[in-house]
Parts: structure tokens; C-alpha cells; sequence
């Protein structure tokens, strides 16, 4: 398989307005994403993880185009799309495709299976409706529902059949990048497992890469190749997924990771106290915006935010602490 780089985001950015009114401008800015820096290669899982608000389906949004950045790059397969209007961007649509959050929200209920499934192809023309129905009937063998289904409406179906469809209809157009924004989230564990099982199936039968999304490390650490760890519009570390859960060096990801059960108590971390509160968005902190709830903050964390550097092992940690002296100030 060729891993060669299919997505780039370089220093990404995504200001929002804030206060103000008719007419007057914006008093201040939420910063949602803040410079972000990630790349996803060919046939390759990238998990985004972090707590709600911290801007993950903000980078989601902006990594297909739903949303125009502030500032940085995005490049799909070489091309500079973060500045391309809505007609430039269509052909580039059937090549990245979205699975949302909620099964429930996502399927208008006027609309039957088949519809649904091959609604993606409206705009192109290339099949005729015998070919349509016929395509939606492989896609729907393909997420395990049967042809009988195609006649019938999203309130027929429980919530992990109709992320199936959801899963369909994001495979209608053969896409390179499929972005997961917490597509198992609002369905029961043993549901989440079939979904995750399959959508890993599907990515080694076609090759597609996937951007998960979602606020369960353990989901991501099992599903996806890659990890990233979002704070506060930040990435603070990415890593490779298998033994992440030992593996993490920064304060917040340890934390996160701690928080999760494990049956096995042999793998067990300590707890990690976090005290505070999340940054309000529109008012950082200056330098790392982790660092007023961080137990090992110390005067450089205060004056200037850490990029997110290489420390060994396809690892990158934005922590100052951990540039190359975590060990000798007893943290890791």
C-alpha cells in the first residue's frame, strides 16, 4: 500500500467573532483551532481525541471544506484546497466523504434507503437510475443490511443500522479520506464494536484513509493507527496507537489516559489530578494553555506556548517539560 501523505494541515487556524453587534464589529475571537499541524497518509487511521469543546469537529469541518480557515494550509494529494470556493471544491467532494455523530439526525426521514445511500451521486449524472439502485445494493451488502431494506425509511431501522446506512452512503462515491466525527458516540457498546469492526474491514478491502474523531481515547486507541490529542484548539501530542496508553508523555493525554477503566488492574495508571477548568476559548492563556491546571507547570510554560516536537519513537509532544528533560524532572 502506498502511504504516501494523502492529507497535510500546515499551521491551521479558525477564528470565530465574537460580541459585537449589527453595527459595530466583533469584540473579540474565539480561537477553535489555533495552529494546528497533522498529516494523514494513505490506508491510514488518525484519531483525534479530547474534551468536548476543544475543537475537534471544528477540524473536522475545516479539513473538507465546510468550513473556511483563518489561516494555514490544507492539502489533499499535493493541492492547496484551504482557499478554494465551493465550485472549485466540488470534483474534490467525492474524494473525501463524512460519517456524522448522530445516526438519528443525519438520514432525512422523507427520504427512503436507497435515496439516502446514493444521494452523493445527484449531482454527477454518470448512472442511470437502474445503476443507482444496483450500486445501493452492493453498498448496502457491503455494511450488512439486505436489499429488502432499500424501499424503507430511517424510523425503521435502530440506531447501529442506520450508522450502517450512514457508513453506506459515505462509500457511494469510492472516497480516499473518510472523516468520522464521533460515529459511535450515541450507540449502546455492543453496537459500537460491530461499527468500528466494520468500518476496519471496509478500510482494508478499499484502502481509504479515515480522521476519527472522538472523546474516547480507548475507542481511537483501538480502532485507529495514529493518535492525536487536542487541548484547547491545540494539537499536544500525536503518537503511535498501539501501547499508547503507557506510552504518552504530556500531562493532559496521562490524565486522559488514567481516567479511562481498564479490566486489567496490572495496566492501571494512578489517577492524575486535573484541577480548573478548560480555557475559555476566546480568552487563552498566554504561553501553554494547559498550563494553569498543569501539576508540573514552570516559568516557561507561562511565557510561551511549546510546538509540538519529535521526542522520539514517531512521537510529537507540545510540552516544554518533555523537550528532552521530562525524565530528570520527574515526570515521565
Amino acid at each position: 500500500m502506498d502511504h504516501a501523505s494523502l492529507l497535510e494541515v500546515t499551521d491551521l487556524i479558525k477564528h470565530f467573532p465574537a460580541g459585537g453587534g449589527i453595527f459595530s464589529g466583533p469584540t473579540g475571537w474565539v480561537k477553535a483551532v489555533n495552529g494546528v499541524n497533522f498529516s494523514i497518509s494513505r490506508g491510514e487511521s488518525l484519531g483525534l481525541v479530547g474534551e468536548s469543546g476543544c475543537g475537534k469537529s471544528t477540524l473536522a469541518r475545516l479539513v473538507v471544506r465546510l468550513l473556511t480557515p483563518t489561516a494555514g494550509s490544507i492539502r489533499f494529494d499535493g493541492r492547496e484546497i484551504s482557499s478554494l470556493d465551493r465550485r472549485a471544491m466540488r470534483p474534490l467532494r467525492k474524494r473525501m466523504q463524512v460519517i456524522f455523530q448522530d445516526p438519528y439526525a443525519s438520514l432525512d426521514p422523507r427520504m427512503t434507503v436507497a435515496a439516502s445511500v446514493t444521494e452523493p451521486l445527484l449531482n454527477r449524472g454518470t448512472l442511470s437510475r437502474r445503476e443507482q439502485r444496483a450500486l445501493a445494493v452492493e453498498l448496502l451488502a457491503t455494511v450488512g443490511l439486505r436489499a429488502g431494506d432499500l424501499d424503507r425509511y430511517p424510523h425503521e431501522f435502530s440506531g447501529g443500522q442506520r450508522q450502517r446506512i450512514g457508513i453506506a452512503r459515505a462509500l457511494c462515491v469510492r472516497p480516499e479520506l473518510v472523516v468520522a466525527d464521533e460515529p459511535v458516540s450515541a450507540l449502546d457498546v455492543s453496537i459500537q464494536a460491530q461499527i468500528l469492526n466494520l468500518m476496519k474491514d471496509i478500510q482494508q478491502q478499499s484502502g481509504l484513509a479515515y480522521f476519527f474523531i472522538s472523546h474516547d481515547i480507548s475507542v481511537v486507541e483501538y480502532f485507529c493507527d495514529r493518535v492525536a490529542v487536542m487541548y484547547a484548539g491545540n494539537l499536544v501530542e500525536v503518537a503511535v496507537a498501539k501501547g499508547f496508553h503507557s506510552n504518552c508523555r504530556h500531562p493532559y493525554t496521562r490524565a486522559l489516559v488514567a481516567a479511562v477503566p481498564r479490566p486489567d488492574p496490572r495496566v492501571n495508571l494512578p489517577p492524575v489530578p486535573v484541577e480548573g477548568e478548560p480555557p475559555d476559548p476566546a480568552a487563552l492563556p498566554p504561553g501553554c494553555p494547559y498550563h494553569p491546571r498543569c501539576p508540573h507547570a514552570f516559568e516557561p510554560c507561562v511565557i510561551e506556548r511549546p510546538p509540538l516536537i519529535e521526542v522520539g519513537g514517531n512521537q510529537q509532544v507540545a510540552c516544554w517539560l518533555n523537550g528532552g528533560s521530562g525524565v530528570e524532572n520527574g515526570f515521565h
